[in-house]
């Protein structure tokens, strides 16, 4: 029979994700072409991969058996790609970068400048959520990944890169912004906030935070991005919360305050991670390198 790297993917990501769906969108495919390679790949092989439980496509247990060399195969054809880029040195090669839609702000800068100094680089830049970060390392789609706190219980290695504070803010026409003394977590916590989605790294610190002093945010209203919530912030819908790397031009022109407030800000680091025994290529080592040395250059500086 014959067998390509594409159903091999295909496979992969529908074990997965144990649905056609969603496999098909991690993969830029439809569902019908998802489904129908599965179909094909069972067929060609005389194998039942997969059975329906419910809404879900669970492995059988041939399935379940054959997904690790899957995995070895995908892993080694990888291996194959970074020795080959290893011939090329630093001058070319392709480099793939996830990163937390906070750690857009910067990292664009950083490649703006990298790729500047490596001309001859292709680059592919992905700026989502936490959730699809961690679904990334588990596939071994990125070089690497730019993130928060990276979570316990994952095959994962990091390297804690810089500091990332996280700010209160308000209109500057709000009265909290003009009041002199420390404002307490009770004022503060009395007012709308304007807070990320479920799944956002931020989110979930802005949360543990404040549950350790026994408090809950009352009246929230929830947006999908750090640009949506300084405009309504800076429209006077509520307060917000967001790393400082984020606000700086709004700081600069007046547009947005920070808040002095009891318990801020709250203390994160950035950190950048990788699979755990990840083989980084040549350009990638050399990116890694850059980005260790410059980021803290770069926030210190804005």
């Amino acid at each position: 029979m014959h067998l390509s790297l594409r159903q091999i993917r295909i496979f992969e990501a529908v074990a997965q994700y144990q649905s056609y769906t969603r496999a098909a969108e991690k993969l830029h495919m439809t569902q019908p072409a998802v489904s129908m390679q599965i179909k094909q790949l069972e067929e060609d092989s005389g194998l039942a991969l997969f059975e329906r439980q419910g809404k879900r496509m669970c492995l059988t247990q041939t399935g379940h058996d054959l997904l690790h060399h899957a995995s070895q195969v995908l892993q080694a054809y990888n291996d194959l790609l970074v020795a080959m880029e290893e011939r090329k040195g630093v001058k070319g090669g392709h480099l793939i970068v996830s990163v937390a839609t906070t750690a857009n702000y910067f990292v664009t800068q950083l490649l703006a400048e990298f790729s500047r100094l490596h001309e001859g680089i292709n680059v592919t830049l992905d700026v989502t959520n936490r959730h699809m970060l961690l679904d990334q390392l588990e596939n071994h789609e990125p070089d690497m990944v730019i993130m928060g706190e990276p979570p316990k219980g994952y095959n994962l290695q990091s390297e804690r890169l810089m500091e990332n504070p996280l700010v209160m803010i308000a209109a500057p026409e709000h009265p909290f912004a003009r009041q002199q003394t420390m404002l307490t977590l009770d004022e503060v916590l009395g007012e709308r906030f304007i807070i990320r989605e479920k799944g956002s790294g931020t989110r979930s610190a802005i949360e543990r935070h404040i549950q350790n002093f026994n408090k809950t945010c009352g009246s929230t209203l929830e947006m999908r991005s750090n640009e949506t919530i300084k405009h309504a912030v800076e429209a006077g819908l509520g307060l917000g919360i967001v790393s400082l790397h984020t606000i700086q031009p709004e700081l600069e022109s007046g547009r947005l305050a920070t808040l002095n407030v009891e318990h801020f800000p709250i203390r994160r680091h950035w950190h950048i991670v990788m699979r755990k025994g990840k083989r980084l290529s040549p350009i990638a080592q050399e990116f890694k390198r850059f980005v260790m040395q410059e980021a803290p250059v770069l926030c210190g500086r804005a």
